[in-house]
């Protein structure tokens, strides 16, 4: 019997048991949940599009979880197989092992929490620990955390862990403290009033150990952050600053200039209106506990993008990356919904949006012979435009069965910068979306997508059509072509279809499909990873009990 065996075979034994106490106790109700996910692909040869060779020919990610709860107490495990990762995926997720296990207790305003845990401090400029699946990052805490919530609007939260890092544990220890006051929730005669106040701060350090010969390296490396909250009536204002003193790294190259970062948001809001305006700064804010990391491990902190998330398939064919050694950034965003009947309106009503925004390099003088690296002006914007675009969105119901979405997209997109490339021309796309959705009845619908992506640089210009199926609540059939007309070389103006079909009875969901998929970046709240050509069938399964 193997190690996993002897593991999941003790776990059961111990949930049986706590069981069995409970089912002597009628007061106290036990549950056990999970849930399964499988993703699997078979890759095809496909020089023609540069596709890399998979000698496996089947790789696979596969995530069980396994919860359980008790009265105050809740327990859990997530057991992960890489046999081998998918492509695109760092390579040192090989292998099957339990990844994630964790003891939690609850009683009155404490929560303990032993062994593996997620949190944020605040927007995360200092602080976030998250898994985002997707996109192969798992940056899950492993020691003790304590959430302490003393009276009504107050929570105060500390830990002392270390890092997952794959399969095994990052090098440093890391330690925070975070606390949080609602001052309308501690004080019963600011219940009712229209301003709304809110503070909260955090420190975090982070403890790796000196194993340079050429430099002296700080061992402890702290940052701390100072956010507010104030709302009046339809306003809402929050803002976030952040320090981290100097901690010279592989990322930064070994500059012992400290760090810092601003986050605002405001908001309006009101029947049928709103606006958000948002503020970024960044300067030297790579926080790891390796300072030798590199990708998307071992990252303490969270930087999140400005820039509004785009999701159908050509625009984000140049998506924006955070950019933690520095960038200044604003964006803003409108949108009405015109009521029914009205000039606008029309018959069924219309939503209109409207967004931009921009990021730039923060301006920088080189100080020659000097560890700091740089100074900064923190008010004054760099010359280099790293990302920009605006986006207009029109959604119109037609009529009772039909709804029609209208998108307009131009972006400005720095591939040295966000690709890490050398020599390349900056690209200025537009493009253009209709999405189309008719219903036939309550069950069956049919959607459509046209979408054209025009730009003089790189590939140039591109067209895609799809087609989706729905038979609620069970069938999902899709299939569309991505095609790369413009590409200046004949040879290279390569079609990417993809078929897909989702069968879903109850909790689980299968998904079949044949993609050939062409390479670049996929990207999440400004994080993400890069993913190479393949051609080749998947197979995708999840379910929960």
């Amino acid at each position: 019997m193997n190690k996993l065996l002897r593991i999941t075979v003790v776990c059961m034994a111990l949930i049986s048991v706590a069981q069995r106490m409970n089912a002597q106790q009628s007061s106290v109700m036990s549950n056990i949940s999970g849930n399964f996910e499988v993703n699997s692909q078979y890759y095809q040869p496909d020089s023609a599009i540069l596709a890399p060779d998979v000698p496996e020919k089947l790789l696979s990610n596969g995530f069980f979880n396994l919860n359980y709860e008790s009265g105050n107490f809740k327990a859990g495990l997530r057991y992960e197989s890489y046999l081998n990762a998918l492509q695109g995926f760092d390579p040192n997720y090989r292998g099957s092992g339990i990844t994630y296990r964790f003891a939690q207790f609850s009683k009155d305003e404490i929560t303990i929490t032993a062994g593996n845990f997620y949190d944020q401090f605040g927007n995360g400029l200092i602080f976030r620990s998250y898994e985002e699946r997707a996109l192969g990052v798992d940056n899950a805490m492993d020691g003790l955390h304590i959430k302490y919530n003393p009276y009504k609007g107050i929570v105060f939260k500390g830990f002392v862990a270390e890092q997952r890092n794959f399969f095994a544990k990052g090098p440093g220890i890391v330690r925070g403290f975070d606390g949080d006051i609602q001052l309308n929730d501690v004080f019963e005669s600011w219940a009712d009033k229209k301003l709304r106040l809110g503070v909260g701060g955090s420190f975090v350090s982070k403890y790796q150990k000196d194993n340079s010969n050429t430099r002296i390296l700080p061992e402890n490396v702290g940052a701390y952050a100072f956010r507010t909250n104030i709302g009046y009536g339809n306003w809402l204002m929050n803002g976030e600053y952040a320090y981290k003193i100097n901690d010279p790294s592989i990322v930064n190259n070994f500059i012992y200039k400290n760090g810092e970062a601003l986050l605002v948001n405001i908001n309006y809001a009101k029947k049928g209106f709103g606006a958000q305006v948002s503020g970024k700064r960044v300067d030297n804010m790579n926080y790891r506990s390796d300072r030798g990391a590199t990708g998307n491990s071992l990252f303490i902190n969270y930087l999140p993008a400005i820039n509004k998330q785009l999701t159908y398939r050509l625009s984000t064919l140049y998506p924006f990356a955070t950019q933690p050694n520095g960038e200044m950034g604003a964006a803003g965003e409108i949108y009405i919904n015109c009521k029914p009947e009205s000039a606008l309106g029309g018959k069924y009503g219309t939503k209109i949006s409207l967004s931009a925004s921009a990021v730039n390099d923060i301006q920088r003088t080189a100080l020659s012979n000097d560890t700091l690296g740089y100074a900064s002006d923190f008010f004054a914007i760099g010359d280099n435009r790293y990302y920009q675009d605006v986006n207009f969105e029109l959604t119109k119901k037609l009529s009772k069965n039909d709804k029609l979405i209208l998108t307009y997209i131009y972006q400005v997109y720095d591939k040295n910068v966000i690709e890490g490339k050398i020599g390349e021309k900056q690209v200025t796309s537009h493009i253009a979306v209709v999405d189309y959705l008719h219903k036939f009845d309550s069950k069956h619908s049919l959607r459509t997508e046209l979408q054209h992506l025009q730009t003089a640089e790189d590939k140039k210009n591109w067209a895609m059509l799809l087609v989706e199926y729905s038979v609620s609540p069970k069938w999902i059939i899709t299939a569309f072509d991505e095609w790369n007309y413009g590409n200046e070389d004949p040879d290279h103006r390569f079609h990417y279809y993809n078929a897909s079909m989702v069968y879903t009875k109850g909790p689980t969901r299968i998904g079949l499909g044949y993609a050939r998929q062409r390479a670049g970046l996929l990207c999440v709240g400004g994080v993400c990873r890069y993913v190479p050509a393949s051609n080749g069938f998947n197979v995708t399964v999840t379910s929960r009990f």
